[in-house]
């Protein structure tokens, strides 16, 4: 873990297409297929945000995070989300020492560099909210004193979209402290055969063996690859783009809650971070579509008569990229 003060100058150009191609490979050696899932977990890495994932179990979300903190060199910790499960379980909480008499603080899961909240909708709100003033401000307090987490923080949440009795659904102030909603679905044939054919040879246990994933990074990098990120180049023109797209679902037919500035926001930040995947020092407006589903889909609430017919957002979505005007070269 790196200390703030110390964080090296960012890493721009081809080292930071570089960089990010290295992770990527290392990661795809454990998470095998569903290229566009990673692609989208690494988009939200460097724009430095937190991702919801949704799927349903067994599909590789706890090893997807492991790959990728193994990659990266950082610290990892997993909460499964109970209904029972308390803030102080996550956040950390005070404890008396007897022989001092004094307090101290045990730190809770929560300080690391990539947070896995599994099922993040089995808790109560109460439980949730923990994680608010983490995802926005970087900070924790405990008993009323803040505690800086280390750079840099990510918070992955998976939620099971199949199962609803015993969840407590996320309420929009905490959906949309999350950078990108992303769905995960079951595996391509050839990608489960060669899952499989990994996992199972020469070996008894179900888990897959990380072994293999070689470390490319350490935490002060990441830090600098985000600040690089933040200095691709961006037209004001795709700016412009970016608020269009958000300001319309404010007014689309069959949407009956519209994303709100921080949607911008994120369409720009995630534009950026996609640019730089696809090997680019500058945002077009390509980019900013294809983040725009998976920045948005949480961010707008469909109208009743809409989820009647079985629309669901991404639809919506389509719809609405097709008729915003993107600016011409």
């Amino acid at each position: 873990m790196t200390d703030s003060a110390s964080v090296p100058a960012a890493i721009t150009g081809d080292a930071l297409a570089e960089r990010v191609a290295r992770v990527r490979d290392e990661v795809s050696k454990a998470f095998i297929g569903q290229a566009d899932v990673l692609d989208q977990i690494l988009v939200a890495l460097l724009a430095g945000g937190h991702v919801l994932i949704e799927g349903v179990p067994g599909l590789g979300k706890t090893l997807l995070v492991r790959a990728l903190s193994r990659a990266l060199g950082c610290g990892f910790a997993r909460v499964q989300f109970t209904p029972d499960l308390m803030p102080s379980d996550v956040s950390g909480h005070a404890v008396w020492d007897a022989r001092s008499e004094t307090f101290s603080v045990r730190r809770g899961p929560i300080f690391t560099n990539l947070l896995l909240a599994d099922e993040i909708n089995r808790a109560p709100a109460k439980t949730q909210s923990a994680l608010l003033e983490a995802m926005q401000e970087q900070q924790v307090t405990i008993e009323g004193q803040g505690f800086a987490l280390p750079p840099p923080f990510m918070t992955l949440a998976t939620q099971n979209p199949v199962e609803q009795e015993g969840t407590y659904p996320l309420p929009e102030a905490q959906l949309d402290r999350f950078l990108l909603k992303v769905l995960i679905d079951y595996p391509a044939h050839a990608d489960e055969v060669a899952m499989v054919t990994a996992i199972s040879e020469g070996s008894v246990a179900a888990g897959f063996d990380l072994s293999q994933v070689a470390q490319v990074l350490d935490a002060g990098e990441i830090v600098a690859l985000q600040q690089g990120t933040a200095m691709t180049t961006l037209d004001a023109a795709v700016i412009d783009y970016a608020v269009r797209i958000a300001a319309a679902t404010r007014t689309w037919p069959g949407i009956a809650l519209g994303a709100g500035p921080r949607g911008s926001l994120a369409l720009v930040r995630t534009a950026r971070a996609q640019a730089v995947l696809s090997g680019r020092d500058f945002v077009t407006p390509d980019d900013v579509r294809e983040v725009a589903k998976p920045a948005l889909r949480h961010r707008i609430a469909l109208a009743p008569e809409l989820q009647i017919e079985g629309q669901d957002a991404d639809q919506v979505l389509h719809a609405l990229l097709a008729r915003v005007d993107a600016p011409r070269k």
